[in-house]
């Protein structure tokens, strides 16, 4: 069963970068929530599997179905995304003190890309939510790192990299091949965080 998971997970996974590249809405809108959704099937059926990291990819599945419909739900979104990132920072196993210290380091070291993005959201009334949600993944990557878990350490830098990219696409400067640069990123990072807390 959990096999057959990843590999469904795997094949709409693909077809969604396929669907997203060649600006098929009406395979991605089947394509999108179905990889996730298989992919949480997959880690449900697994022993280690704690219900911070179903909670994290329930809530995934929730921002992607925000994120992908006609009408712009960015915020609702943005809120589904940053419930999913606290539940992955609970699901990792990580020392406090390393934490910390990796969060400020981290933080330290994306602040000009991070305020750059923030002077730029529009309007400026979004800036504390896209601030926290900042905090939020940096948070998840810097637990991840702490943990020494590499998978997992790949899976939140894919992840990290996929939500840069939406937001300097966003609110700084739209670029070329940015939206399948975003899924492929996105879809690999959670596959990398789950394989890692599996």
């Amino acid at each position: 069963m959990a096999t057959l998971c990843l590999i469904g997970f795997g094949m709409f996974a693909a077809l969604d970068w396929y669907a997203v590249g060649r600006r098929c809405k009406t395979v991605e809108y089947v394509a999108k929530p179905a990889a996730l959704a298989l992919l949480l099937l997959y880690a449900a059926a697994h022993p280690e599997a704690s219900w911070a990291l179903l909670a994290a990819l329930m809530f995934s599945l929730l921002g992607d179905v925000y994120l992908m419909l006609p009408v712009d739900m960015f915020l609702f979104g943005l809120a589904a995304f940053l419930v999913g990132h606290i539940a992955y920072v609970v699901a990792i196993d990580a020392d406090l003190t390393s934490r910390v210290l990796w969060v400020a380091l981290i933080f330290l070291m994306s602040a000009p890309v991070a305020y750059r993005i923030l002077r730029a959201v529009r309007p400026t009334s979004m800036r504390p939510a896209v601030a926290l949600y900042m905090l939020a993944i940096v948070a998840m990557v810097a637990s991840a790192v702490a943990a020494g878990n590499v998978v997992a350490i790949a899976g939140a830098l894919l992840f990290y990299a996929s939500d840069a990219m939406i937001a300097w696409d966003r609110f700084v400067q739209p670029f070329s091949l940015a939206r399948l640069g975003i899924i492929v990123t996105y879809h690999l990072g959670q596959l990398g965080l789950v394989w890692g807390l599996t």
